[in-house]
């Protein structure tokens, strides 16, 4: 399964959001899913590319994935929930990084108690 990274990226330091996707790429891989990070693609286009012309190619490749999974700081980019928008109306399963890192608290939490 194809899953595309989404987040905010406009306003951080390059380094912060780079890094966001860079986690979240290889946790995504580790649980044995492709991930397509746009953070990388993208940082490769020429340095006049407009915000747009980020989109468009950020929409390209959302349209070759299943799923998309949204980073904790995804609310705070305009982008990012454009992003979300899209993946709803063509159906894709959508992933929250927060949910996911609640679900593994919850687990610590049990593992620690005896429970599970």
């Amino acid at each position: 399964m194809k899953v595309y990274i989404s987040g905010k990226i406009t306003g951080l330091y390059c380094w912060t959001y780079l890094k966001n996707f860079l986690v979240a790429e290889i946790y995504l891989r580790e649980q044995g899913y492709s991930a397509i990070n746009p953070a990388e693609v993208n940082g490769r286009l020429p340095e006049d590319t407009t915000y747009e012309q980020y989109m468009q190619m950020s929409m390209l490749m959302l349209s070759f994935c299943d799923a998309i999974y949204m980073l904790e700081n995804w609310k705070d980019s305009p982008g990012a929930i454009r992003e979300l928008e899209e993946a709803k109306k063509r159906g894709l399963k959508i992933m929250y990084q927060d949910l996911i890192q609640e679900e593994r608290d919850r687990l610590k939490r049990l593992n620690e108690k005896g429970g599970g």
